[in-house]
């Protein structure tokens, strides 16, 4: 896939396209991109997906934002999976959101997209103050001869699925949920980098993730699954949080002990995907207590992985 950051001034292609934030990736998302590839496929267009930087609620409203579930890397990396071709990386800042929707169609859609046919969910609205909308799609794709379709709600057990029911199930400590309205284990990825070493000074040697600025959707202890080291998946123990007991700096870190696994993996980028929550974080009196909690972490994700084999299968 290729990725693009900006609009261009004129597509150098017609294609067939989407939008929107595609946090997560989730079954509904997934459903949609089905539809968009499989357009392309059929008209031999590259099948493009048009998504915002920073997402938008974080430019109206940092303050109160609803945390990522994926950040900008892991979403490209699922959005190549699901077959797209190119993904455009729109910059949401001022000029943008101050931009007719009318504007957004004749300069973004039609000159520097050269949409053929688009695809939006069926809640979809644009330009400043939310003024376009799906009728107003309609009647440029009679002027401009591009076709568009909505793509309805998907619901699983008769439930909606947004990125905001997936965050609700995390929030929850409901990880079964979670996939459910994912189609896969909650997971975080990214590059290995060296840490502080209190987790090697206890005896529980850790890779470690830093989350730069993102606020993780779920805080706590759990039996994880990584993969990107081996040709299976390392079953381990993660913490992802703040650390209070080892500092006060008040960062998100994702930390994960591996089970059985000497080799160093800095640099590596791995996937962690979060399997079975054993329970929350918190701050304890001394190392040598956290010590001792980490060994019986340990102690029960292994007896959790011996009674699920199965949870470490791709």
């Amino acid at each position: 896939m290729r990725v693009f950051r900006g609009i261009p001034e004129r597509a150098d292609t017609a294609a067939v396209l989407t939008i929107g934030n595609f946090d997560g990736v989730h079954l509904g998302h997934q459903a949609l991109l089905k539809l968009l590839t499989d357009k392309a496929r059929s008209l031999g267009l590259p099948a493009v997906v048009l998504t915002f930087e920073p997402h938008p609620r974080e430019y109206f409203s940092p303050s109160d934002a609803p945390a990522r579930l994926a950040s900008l890397r892991e979403k490209l990396l699922l959005l190549d999976a699901a077959g797209v071709d190119r993904t455009y990386v729109c910059r949401f800042d001022a000029r943008f959101a101050s931009q007719t929707a009318q504007a957004f169609i004749e300069d973004t859609l039609v000159r520097g997209l050269g949409v053929r046919h688009l695809f939006v969910g069926d809640d979809f609205c644009f330009g400043a103050r939310r003024q376009g909308n799906f009728a107003m799609l309609q009647a440029a794709g009679d002027r401009h001869g591009f076709g568009v379709e909505s793509m309805p709600t998907l619901g699983v057990q008769g439930e909606r699925v947004s990125s905001s029911a997936v965050r609700d199930a995390l929030g929850e400590d409901d990880l079964e949920h979670a996939a459910r309205l994912l189609g896969r284990p909650y997971s975080i990825a990214g590059r290995v980098s060296h840490g502080d070493k209190i987790g090697r000074q206890l005896g529980f040697p850790t890779a470690n993730i830093q989350m730069k600025h993102r606020r993780p959707a779920l805080t706590g202890v759990y039996a994880v699954g990584v993969e990107g080291l081996a040709g299976k998946r390392i079953a381990g123990v993660a913490n992802i949080g703040v650390r209070p007991t080892a500092t006060s700096a008040g960062r998100a870190r994702l930390e994960v002990h591996l089970f059985d696994w000497t080799q160093s993996c800095y640099g590596a980028h791995i996937r962690v995907h979060f399997l079975h929550k054993l329970r929350d974080e918190r701050k304890f009196e001394s190392l040598d207590a956290l010590r001792t909690q980490i060994a019986l972490d340990a102690d029960i994700a292994r007896q959790w992985f011996a009674d699920h084999p199965d949870r470490l299968q791709a």
